[in-house]
């Protein structure tokens, strides 16, 4: 077991010239899990309207802070009325809901006609995609918000009673857990065959998939409740320090670190990086694009609140939610405002976008989807 630690002793940019390694888009047609990728990238592979309409809206009534995930053209999202929702893709027609007993704010996580999240109690529940019917059920000790991973007949996520947990996605049965030394709140990537996950112990840990060995840990310096995004060798993550991380997860070199130094408010949203960006908000009210290389901030731009909702990479612009009520899209070139839909309350969850759709709910429980007017 080894702990490394980078924040103390290493400079801003280290080591060999950055190579790109081209990242995992989520595939054209689906976002099957909270970043749209086993690698968390937050990128999509659809394109999306230059000026999307209202395609339409539901309202569920609670709180949806969960993301959604889009699967063979239906909408699956959690909310705080303790229902999973199965929505038409093309019209928002509720094809069935399943009910659990507390809030769901974990992420679905979509695979092989199965629908995998946890929920406020502490259970995880694996659902029938086509009808909702329920296949079974896991009780962890506390919350679960932290998204699942769904890999090689295994499923992985964290939970607040300071354990990551990997499940049979046949039955539910135990294969293996890991302890940290604090709640996991964030969702765990996968990285060749090894799951990265952060952890509110202030440390990434890196286990192997296969049965949860230690790697080894690599020291964060704070509490870190954002989910990392794998590049490569390259992880980029936010922490509530506030610092924005890019460190190499095989060695636990770190490659570059930002902090604003007048601005000091924590970093909840997850990142979203290509080979050419890095894009992350924070709840300073802002959202950065840093060169993935050096961690050169390209650009800024200030919304009207904090954010929380993790930003997605579309073709040339990333979308992102606001507590300011919110949806933009702003041009990954210069930062600069490019659309944006007034939703009248908050949005932490993260969007979801495939099929030309963007989905994506807000803290007054309507769930919407933007696109094409017409599917």
């Amino acid at each position: 077991m080894v702990s490394i630690s980078f924040l103390a002793v290493v400079p801003v940019l280290i080591g060999a010239a950055w190579v790109a390694v081209p990242p995992t888009a989520a595939p054209q047609d689906s976002w099957a899990n909270f970043r749209g990728t086993n690698e968390l990238t937050g990128v999509a592979g659809s394109k999306v309207p230059a000026e999307p309409s209202l395609r339409w809206k539901v309202d569920v009534k609670e709180p949806v802070t969960s993301t959604a995930a889009i699967v063979d053209g239906v909408v699956y999202v959690g909310a705080d009325d303790f229902n999973l929702y199965a929505l038409k893709l093309s019209d928002g027609t509720i094809q069935w809901k399943y009910a659990a007993k507390e809030a769901i704010r974990s992420s679905p996580a979509v695979f092989d006609g199965v629908v995998y999240f946890g929920d406020q109690e502490g259970t995880f529940h694996a659902v029938n995609a086509a009808d909702g019917a329920a296949k079974w059920t896991f009780k962890a000790e506390g919350e679960l918000l932290s998204s699942p991973l769904v890999v090689g007949g295994k499923v992985v996520f964290g939970s607040y009673d300071a354990n990551v947990y990997c499940l049979s996605t046949s039955d539910g049965s135990l294969i293996w857990k890991y302890e940290t030394a604090g709640r996991v709140h964030a969702s765990p990537a996968l990285a060749d065959d090894f799951v990265i996950v952060a952890g509110c112990d202030e440390y990434v840990h890196v286990l192997a998939l296969a049965d949860g060995t230690h790697s080894h840990k690599i020291t964060m310096g704070s509490v870190v409740g954002a989910s990392p995004a794998i590049v490569g060798e390259r992880a980029f993550v936010g922490t509530y320090n506030p610092d924005v991380l890019a460190f190499d997860w095989k060695t636990g070199s770190q490659v570059w670190r930002f902090r604003d130094e007048d601005r000091q408010f924590p970093i909840l949203a997850s990142a979203a990086a290509s080979e050419n960006a890095v894009v992350i908000g924070g709840r300073d009210k802002r959202v950065r694009l840093f060169d993935p290389a050096s961690g050169a901030v390209k650009w800024t731009f200030v919304a009207k609140a904090k954010i929380d909702s993790s930003p997605v990479i579309a073709g040339d612009r990333t979308f992102f939610g606001s507590n300011d009520g919110n949806l933009y899209a702003v041009n990954l070139s210069d930062g600069k405002e490019v659309w944006k839909y007034e939703t009248g309350a908050p949005i932490s969850a993260s969007p979801a976008i495939a099929s030309g759709a963007i989905v994506v709910g807000n803290e007054d429980g309507v769930i919407y989807c933007f696109g094409d007017p017409k599917p």
